[in-house]
């Protein structure tokens, strides 16, 4: 027997916003309440993450009650600018009441970050920073130098991603996704990522093209009018001003001196 077609991500994304959610599991290491299980519409099946709204944990520097929504901003970004790096995400209802649905990816647990003894970096990687260990040994945090990884680096820099650790990289046949989109699209600036290894380096021609393509729908009112759904005025001015400001320079931002660089924990 045949495994069915996979359905276009317009059609996951209707499955996830209209269709029945049912629970199977709590993940119970996230840090606000995430549950697996599937959403089904019309005999049409999808595995699926579900993050309801009342189960977010109240932080201090983002509003609270607004992180599904950002989640859900994070997929469309990443849509209209062609990186298609987030896994189709909408705002669905579940046993919890309304919170983010997002079709769940099998990992195929390839490696894209990793902690070493310190030394010389492995050939196809890059060093992001020296550390210590527990047990006060030297390390270094790494990550693959690969154009897949490279686009989410570029995808993090325009949402603002406060939160880019090594665990919310999937890998599924061939394709690299990102999830945990919930510190995302902050007025100021937040980027703190595992992926400091281009730090400086001029962006890859298709990562430009695919800024220019976000400009361009930025302009557009039915991009501005979906936006609005999920994030405010000036959250949507900023992340205007920080695609501009990536189109200017060309290059991939550098960390900020003396701030918080990389999300803790890491992994």
């Amino acid at each position: 027997m045949t495994s069915p077609e996979p359905l276009p991500p317009t059609d996951v994304e209707s499955v996830l916003r209209q269709g029945s959610v049912t629970l199977e599991g709590r993940l119970v290491e996230a840090s606000n309440a995430t549950f697996y299980g599937s959403v089904c519409l019309d005999g049409t099946t999808v595995e699926c993450v579900y993050k309801p709204i009342r189960g977010e944990r109240p932080l201090w520097d983002f509003p609270y009650g607004t992180l599904a929504d950002r989640e859900i901003a994070a997929y469309l970004v990443s849509e209209l600018a062609g990186w298609h790096v987030v896994p189709p995400t909408a705002m669905g209802e579940g046993p919890f009441g309304p919170g983010m649905v997002q079709a769940w990816i099998a990992d195929d647990a390839e490696e894209f970050v990793d902690v070493l003894p310190a030394g010389d970096v492995p050939d196809g990687w890059l060093h992001v920073l020296d550390a210590v260990d527990l047990h006060e040994k030297p390390v270094i945090l790494v990550h693959r130098d690969d154009p897949r990884l490279r686009s989410m680096a570029v995808f993090d820099a325009v949402a603002n991603n406060a939160d880019r650790k090594g665990g919310h990289l999937l890998s599924t046949e061939g394709r690299l996704l990102g999830c945990d989109h919930g510190l995302t699209f902050h007025v100021e600036r937040k980027l703190r990522t595992v992926l400091w290894g281009w730090a400086g380096m001029p962006l890859p021609d298709p990562d430009v093209a695919a800024l220019e393509r976000l400009l361009s729908a930025l302009h557009e009112p039915a991009t501005l009018t979906r936006l609005g759904e999920h994030l405010d005025e000036d959250e949507i001015d900023r992340l205007g001003v920080r695609v501009e400001r990536l189109l200017r320079s060309r290059r991939h931002p550098q960390p900020p001196h003396g701030g918080r660089a990389i999300p803790w924990p890491a992994f």
